[in-house]
């Protein structure tokens, strides 16, 4: 896998993961997901904050 590639593919994730919890908050938020703890919530947010980290440090900083 090529490094634009791999680029590529952990910025999606890192939207799909900010944007499955942002759906979630507000729907929670809005009383239709209630059962979903807000632990859950904190693991996505934190996953993408990472996956972002991650991303960044492989286009900058991995050069090989």
């Amino acid at each position: 896998m090529s490094q634009s590639s791999l680029n590529r593919r952990l910025i999606q994730i890192f939207g799909i993961l900010l944007g499955i919890s942002v759906a979630v908050w507000v729907l929670r938020g809005f009383g239709i997901l209630t059962f979903i703890p807000g632990g859950i919530i904190w693991l996505l947010l934190l996953g993408a904050i990472a996956v972002a980290i991650i991303s960044y440090a492989q286009r900058t900083w991995w050069r090989f």
